[in-house]
């Protein structure tokens, strides 16, 4: 299987995250974030305790927050899209054979070594924590089923992970605690895992915490997968079958999960009368006013539209690879330097057809408060990159409700504790995730379908303009489907850039006027691929400014293996059943097709 990255990980030694940090399971945020692994081996002797269990499943989850995790979540899913940019004066030739499509097997980007940790941690769990109800009374039936769910779903995010940038990976459901178990597996298709990851996320639907099952405010609710967590990884997974597939029932099922999720969050506002939410009964979603939003869902963290987030306190545990991408390199005291990558010009000022497929702009108006929040030096024409704000500012924008009058371009920064935690699903996320499904769903002719398609995404527009622009978007300028297709793609960018979503996203928009494709066939075992859809390239030359260089970019993407990266070189080296990426090669250049 994952072979090597198994290997490299038995050869540091498996280690109870928690062992010495903690002795009676984890009550705080803080016991969470203190944890540090150990050089204890643990082996069958461990499982004995409940509190045993619950360590386990504490350094699981700890595994998610390593750098290398939220490494790949900003390149995999944001930095090869159309958002982002290497820092003119940073060097890195890695970097810049991304930016060129020259993905090659030595990069240390093509590594899944992290995401595989994090499978292995689970498996762990699931294979050892039955032992311990026989040891410890304590430790129930209930409480495993608890802990079962949780690894299940875990599990199921990294596999999604591993699909969107690999499509074809090993999946593996046994643990490995020493070398000797460790045995070469072939990758299966993206149908196989996909279906084994929804198979694990509805058996994990009926035994995993409700949302908001830990009290009010606890942070358990967000940093532990909960219900609400659950639906979301399972409507994201069906959204992108069935984009890949063209699957009606799919699509279905997407509204299905995310309607789900709606409707817990607004039963329980309204059962714990949570401050400043509207309990009409009318308002089904809840969302925070637009002068609020920023600094609750991205400043204070763990916000009341949040689902899933990765924890960080600034002080035993920080996100430090968000902060050296998006905030600053080189000497943490020196507020002046920028983060490693930069947001694209896309983003300098707004453009009436942001919203089209012409539109070279994400913003339409500067009456959007995301467009003052999400970079510094919004508004300036002049700019081919700006400096990230959106995680990294420790204090929102201030913007009269009325006007944005006077709004200064300042990139002044302050951020002692880099405590920034990493949003993998929040509410508007999944409303758009709707969206999209219902898009689908509608036939080309049926205004009222696409309507309801529309009406999504103008709440999530709404709550972020000035009163005076309510009505931003008007569905009688959105004349055929596929210009409320776009329309959803462009607010997705909006509401949700630099979060690890866009490069997925675009992905979707291509196969959904993809023929050809078969997730059941592994893209090594054919030479013939689906030719991409060419729109999508419109949105990646976009990125560049630098002389046609965005246009080459996007000739050289020509067919489906285009849109994944390779195998890390190593991995090949040391499992012989592992089929590379048929379109690149160790050289600079592709293709073989």
């Amino acid at each position: 299987m994952i072979t090597n990255s198994i290997r490299q990980f038995l050869k540091a030694g498996f280690v109870c995250c928690g062992v010495a940090a903690a002795t009676a399971g984890l009550t705080s945020c803080n016991d969470f974030l203190t944890i540090y692994p150990t050089d204890k081996i643990v082996g069958t002797d461990f499982w004995k305790t409940k509190s045993d269990v619950e360590q386990m499943v504490d350094g699981a989850y700890h595994s998610m927050l390593s750098g290398g995790i939220q490494e790949r979540a900003i390149m995999w899913g944001a930095y090869r899209s159309d958002e982002l940019v290497k820092t003119s004066d940073y060097s890195s030739t890695d970097l810049d054979n991304v930016s060129a499509v020259n993905l090659l097997p030595t990069m240390g980007y093509c590594s899944w070594a992290d995401f595989y940790k994090v499978i292995n941690n689970c498996n762990i769990v699931l294979r050892h924590a039955p032992e311990v109800m026989a040891e410890d009374p304590e430790f129930t039936q209930g409480d495993y089923n608890v802990v079962r769910a949780q690894m299940l779903a875990l599990r199921s995010l990294c596999y999604f992970y591993l699909v969107r940038a690999f499509r074809d990976v090993p999946y593996v459901s046994e643990s490995y605690e020493d070398d000797s178990q460790i045995q070469p597996v072939a990758q299966s298709t993206p149908g196989e895992v996909l279906q084994k990851c929804l198979d694990d996320l509805d058996e994990a639907s009926q035994y995993i915490m409700k949302s908001g099952g830990y009290g009010l405010n606890d942070w358990r609710n967000w940093g532990y997968i909960t219900r609400d967590a659950v639906n979301a990884i399972t409507a994201d997974i069906y959204l992108w079958r069935a984009s890949m597939t063209h699957s009606s029932a799919d699509y279905q099922q997407v509204v299905n999960y995310t309607d789900r999720i709606i409707k817990a969050k607004d039963e329980y506002y309204k059962q714990n009368n949570i401050n400043n939410v509207s309990v009409a009964e009318t308002d089904l979603y809840h969302l925070y006013i637009a002068q609020l939003a920023q600094t609750a869902i991205f400043i204070s963290g763990n916000s009341r539209e949040s689902i899933l987030e990765w924890q960080f306190n600034g002080k035993n545990n920080s996100n430090t690879t968000l902060e050296n991408y998006y905030y600053q390199s080189g000497d943490k005291d020196d507020h002046k330097q920028t983060g490693i990558v930069q947001a694209s010009p896309i983003f300098n000022v707004p453009a009436e057809n942001a919203n089209t497929l012409a539109g070279q702009k994400v913003f339409a108006t500067k009456d959007d408060y995301r467009f003052w929040n999400v970079v510094y030096g919004a508004n300036s024409d002049e700019a081919d990159q700006l400096q990230i704000r959106k995680m990294v500012d420790a204090t929102g924008m201030t913007i009269a409700t009325t006007s944005t009058e006077g709004v200064t371009k300042t990139n002044s920064r302050s951020f002692e504790e880099f405590r920034q935690n990493w949003i993998v699903y929040r509410l508007t996320d999944i409303m758009l995730m709707k969206a999209e499904a219902l898009l689908e769903l509608a036939d080309s002719t049926d205004r009222d379908a696409q309507k309801s398609a529309y009406e999504l995404v103008q709440a999530v527009n709404e709550r972020s303009m000035l009163e005076n622009s309510k009505d931003s978007l008007n569905f009688d300028k959105f004349t055929s489907k596929s210009s409320l297709e776009l329309l959803i793609l462009a607010e997705r960018e909006r509401e949700l850039c630099f979060e690890g979503k866009r490069w997925f996203d675009l992905m979707r928009f291509c196969y959904r006027h993809m023929s050809g494709v078969n997730i059941n066939q592994r893209l090594a075992d054919t030479g013939a691929w689906p030719a991409l859809y060419q729109p999508m390239m419109t949105f990646i030359a976009r990125k560049s400014t630098e002389g046609g260089q965005g246009d080459a970019i996007a000739i050289k993407m020509k067919s489906e293996p285009y849109l994944y990266w390779p195998i890390q070189e190593s991995e090949i080296k040391v499992n012989n059943l592992l089929k590379q990426n048929p379109v690149w090669y160790q050289e600079r250049t592709t293709s073989k097709n």
